[in-house]
């Protein structure tokens, strides 16, 4: 008899909570940044508050999804091979810091039981992602150059909106299809979301993982 937690997938929960944590993050940043420039009055700080209850609310939901996975790997008999995640370290683990455990949750499963592959063409978000990102990027230096504040802020914006919205999902996602598909390489997706995590906080990392994702996938799956 199963109830209605067992028939839950909690790892793809996992996957698509830790989707909206840059976003949600992003949010809180810009929120930031707008209480140190005149603007609408009270805009910053809702947005800082709407950041800062949204990865309250995407701790406690990773928290939760990855207890109740890991107990159900653990009720496995020898599926799980040597991997026996404890529930309750996992959980208070998440509850210190969400995003790594979640990536790190993800990469370990992943070795045991695989990703399910979805959509074949996530390498064109990717592609995308890294032509706005080297295209808004060009924007932000000519502004900068040039002394031009409004288009500065329009190149930084526009890699970022793409980057933190798109592209830690389209990596992961694509991983997947990869390491099911591809011939000599299994990228495992949730190292591959870590990476798309830490390049978001440090800008110049993002399109180098981008072109060596896709360098590499070439050679393994023969697109793009």
């Amino acid at each position: 008899m199963t109830t209605q937690g067992d028939e839950i997938d909690w790892a793809r929960l996992v996957e698509r909570l830790l989707y909206l944590v840059p976003p949600v993050v992003g949010v809180g940043f810009v929120g930031v940044l707008q209480d140190t420039e005149p603007g609408i009055p009270g805009l910053g700080l809702g947005l800082f508050l709407i950041g800062a209850f949204g990865y309250t609310a995407l701790t406690l939901g990773l928290l939760v999804a990855i207890f109740f996975d890991a107990r159900r790997v653990r009720r496995r008999p020898k599926a799980s091979g040597n991997w026996d995640p404890n529930p309750w370290l996992n959980a208070a683990v998440t509850l210190v810091s969400a995003p790594l455990a979640g990536v790190v949750y993800l990469a370990r499963r992943h070795r045991r039981f695989g990703t399910p592959p979805g959509w074949s063409d996530w390498w064109l978000v990717i592609a995308v992602s890294l032509a706005t990102t080297l295209f808004g990027g060009a924007i932000a230096v000519i502004g900068l150059v040039l002394t031009i504040p409004g288009l500065l802020v329009a190149g930084v914006g526009l890699a970022g909106a793409i980057a933190f919205g798109a592209f830690p999902i389209a990596i992961h996602q694509d991983a997947a299809y990869v390491c099911t598909y591809g011939n000599s390489w299994r990228p495992n997706p949730g190292v591959y979301l870590g990476i798309a995590f830490l390049s978001l906080s440090i800008p110049p990392l993002q399109p180098i993982v981008a072109g060596y994702y896709l360098a590499r996938r070439h050679k393994a799956v023969g697109t793009p």
